[in-house]
């Protein structure tokens, strides 16, 4: 008799759901595996260039990768996965076509899971946080405020009332990690080039503040480098404030820990992620902060037929001089652990012994904008142009495909020859704006 093929799901398009995928598809033989992909979008977003998308040195077509071309042997499904039934074997999926059906949603029938949705956002309940927040975890989100901070500049070049001036020039950023320390630094150099071309504008009129709760930002490229990043940032005239918590931002008004009252248009939170919803609704073994336990051979502890790595997963380091100390969650470990991942996975389609994931963490790079950066590489310190060439070096091998590569890689030799873009397109965030004010709806563009 043929043996059917496994059906494998992927719960998550991010780096370990695509490069899981990949791998999967690329060593499975014929007949051997099929492979379904979940994903709430079509394609995968590069989180570490987000930040000059945002500035405008690369299109934000090209920090996407679209799943439906890049994994051609694999069913794509767009939806979200809301429950995991793991003893009967099936994920409920919310669809945009279940919900045109008014069935809400599908389930779908597997027999492994890989469990890789990532993470999201972790906003605290702090006043008017949800109400004027800006979020910096999707290419969505990175234009938006591109957009945003540029409508600000046109705001205050053409008001008269000097406390809207201000409120539109103070742009806050919540979160010393690379998120916030990377988006403001590119953003700071976007805005203040944008400034000469504004006839009552200067560069010095812009007010950027970074509020860390911590005592050090960017955790990851050593105290050290920590320290010069806040120099290098306090250079470029950036109002740094660390061991500081944003107590409130109601009323566009950012109340800080140390008394400060910032009126401003423009917060942003990047303070840290949290687990998907997604793993609290599998009743698969999770840790105290919500992740999933997993054996270093990624599988989920005490579970048959189940896999997990990246932000979902609590994976032990091994290469780790101390016992118990997990893979941090970031890319780094996640395409790596994908590899493996997916290697395993066949190899117990095959009966075969698995192996288990072993990297040392190499250390890290970060941007603080054009020609600058800081980084800490197999024990070497880097600052300045170095550290920032390194940075565009390394995530350029990371980003996947060939097509991506050359894209990028192009357009970062024309910014090179050209003056930047600093043209805001907010429109494009509600595209019937114009047409419904034109059909007599009477309601105003922003109201779209």
């Amino acid at each position: 008799m043929t043996k059917e093929p496994a059906r494998i799901l992927v719960v998550g398009g991010g780096y370990v759901g695509l490069y899981t995928a990949l791998h999967l598809q690329r060593e499975a033989r014929r007949g051997e595996a099929e492979i379904v992909v979940v994903n709430p979008e079509a394609y995968m977003t590069y989180q570490p260039f987000l930040p000059e998308a945002a500035a405008g040195s690369i299109s934000p077509r090209h920090v996407v990768v679209p799943l439906r071309r890049t994994l051609g042997d694999c069913e794509i499904v767009v939806g979200e996965a809301t429950a995991v039934d793991h003893a009967a074997r099936t994920a409920t999926v919310k669809t945009l076509a279940a919900e045109e059906e008014g069935t809400g949603t599908i389930d779908i029938p597997y027999d492994e899971l890989v469990l890789a949705p990532g993470s999201v956002s972790r906003a605290l309940p702090v006043p008017g946080l949800a109400d004027h927040g800006i979020g910096f975890k999707t290419v969505e989100e990175a234009i938006g405020l591109r957009n945003h901070v540029l409508e600000q500049m046109d705001i205050a070049s053409s008001t008269r009332d000097p406390q809207v001036r201000d409120a539109a020039l103070t742009f806050v950023f919540v979160g010393g990690g690379y998120a916030g320390v990377e988006a403001l630094a590119e953003l700071e150099d976007m805005a203040r080039y944008a400034a000469r071309y504004y006839h009552n504008l200067r560069p010095d009129d812009l007010k950027f503040v970074l509020v860390e709760a911590t005592d050090r930002i960017l955790p990851e490229v050593g105290e050290e480098m920590g320290r010069y990043a806040v120099r290098e940032l306090r250079g470029r005239n950036i109002d740094v404030r660390l061991g500081t918590r944003l107590d409130s931002c109601e009323n566009r008004i950012a109340v800080l820990s140390d008394g400060s009252r910032l009126p401003t248009r423009t917060l942003v939170w990047t303070a840290g992620v949290k687990p998907h919803p997604v793993l609290a609704a599998t009743g698969l073994p999770l840790t105290e902060r919500g992740r999933l336990k997993c054996t270093a051979e990624l599988r989920i502890e005490g579970v048959e037929h189940a896999w997990s790595a990246g932000d979902a997963a609590a994976v032990p380091d091994l290469t780790a001089e101390q016992p118990g100390t997990e893979c941090a969650p970031n890319a780094q470990h996640a395409v790596r652990q994908a590899r493996v991942l997916a290697s395993n996975v066949l190899a117990s389609l095959r009966g075969k012994p698995l192996q288990e994931y072993r990297h040392r963490y190499v250390g890290s790079v970060a941007s603080l904008g054009l020609h600058k950066g800081v980084a800490q590489v197999y024990g070497k310190k880097l600052k300045g142009y170095p550290a920032w060439f390194m940075h565009r070096a390394y995530h350029l091998s990371r980003v996947p495909t060939v097509n991506r590569k050359a894209r990028i890689l192009a357009e970062w030799c024309l910014a090179g020859l050209f003056k930047r873009e600093i043209v805001s397109l907010g429109s494009l965030e509600h595209p019937r704006a114009e047409f419904e004010l034109a059909a007599g709806t009477g309601r105003h563009p922003e109201a779209s």
